[in-house]
């Protein structure tokens, strides 16, 4: 089934709100679906339970749904009718806490990183300081540029969504590495002298978000994890450990790209629930029994 406004749409998401490539392309598998089902059937509570039979999680779903009613409201401020976009309603989804990457396990996965090749251990190493450091997001990761590094303030200019530039400072050890990584390995990871990123995968290229999923995938099993390191999870350890240690909220959201300060929120979640944990373990009256003076 072929939907009104298809070109026009995507148009838009690209040139005026500044979708990045892969969100496009998120909106894309996401209407096709819909076009899909609405070639099938007309009932459009049924969407829900063929989602589900293709396998989509209630996030998924959701986000599904989210893709479609941005779509219908851009086709009803052009004249057109969407009844269905009173009828799509987004499944309400539980609220999941981040599982953020701790310090040990991030020098676990620093140590399990290293290879019998040094630039390429380098290389490897500086990957995961700045995911760590950072708080960045795989795809702003990939997307660094030597350009990007400033040396002298000490920071980076990192392109988030929407092509939004936000200006991320290093730690010192960070800057110190990565400063040694650009001048000691990364001209032996590339014979391409207009080469512009940060990071070269073992081809000599920019590498991209599988690369470093897959990198992780090796390194996770090599520290003998039950399960792969996600990129996500060194973004929320990062923030995390700001927030433990006394960062403000704002600080944090311009660190992380946040659109909204309540996405950055969660966080505050998070530490309490550590927090709570921490007391339940080692709180002297955690568990005790108190006897009643007689």
């Amino acid at each position: 089934m072929t939907l009104p406004l298809w070109v026009e749409f995507f148009d838009e998401l690209e040139h005026i709100r500044g979708r990045s490539k892969n969100t496009i392309m998120a909106y894309r598998r996401d209407l096709e679906l819909w076009g899909e089902y609405r070639g099938k059937s007309k009932d459009v509570p049924a969407f829900f339970h063929y989602m589900k039979t293709k396998g989509l999680s209630t996030r998924s779903q959701a986000r599904v749904v989210s893709s479609l009613r941005t779509y219908m409201k851009f086709c009803e401020a052009r004249g057109l009718k969407t009844p269905e976009l009173r009828e799509l309603r987004p499944p309400k989804i539980k609220a999941g806490l981040p599982k953020a990457l701790s310090l040990d396990e991030f020098q676990v996965l620093y140590e399990a990183c290293k290879t019998g090749e040094p630039y390429r251990s380098a290389r490897n190493q500086i990957t995961l300081l700045l995911l760590f450091g950072l708080g960045c997001r795989v795809s702003e990761l990939v997307g660094l540029d030597l350009q990007d590094y400033r040396e002298t303030e000490g920071w980076l200019s990192v392109l988030g969504k929407g092509n939004k530039e936000r200006a991320v400072p290093l730690t010192e050890q960070v800057s110190r590495e990565l400063k040694a990584y650009l001048s000691q390995a990364r001209p032996h990871l590339t014979k391409d002298e207009t080469a512009r990123s940060i990071l070269i995968n073992d081809r000599g290229h920019r590498p991209s978000r599988v690369d470093i999923w897959r990198w992780l995938a090796a390194w996770s099993a090599k520290a003998g994890f039950d399960e792969p390191v996600s990129p996500h999870r060194f973004r929320h350890g990062c923030a995390t450990a700001l927030l433990e240690a006394g960062a403000d909220l704002r600080s944090i959201q311009m660190l992380l790209g946040h659109a909204s300060i309540q996405t950055t929120q969660i966080y505050t979640t998070v530490s309490a629930k550590a927090m709570s944990e921490t007391i339940a373990k080692h709180h002297p009256l955690s568990g005790a029994e108190i006897e009643d003076a007689e």
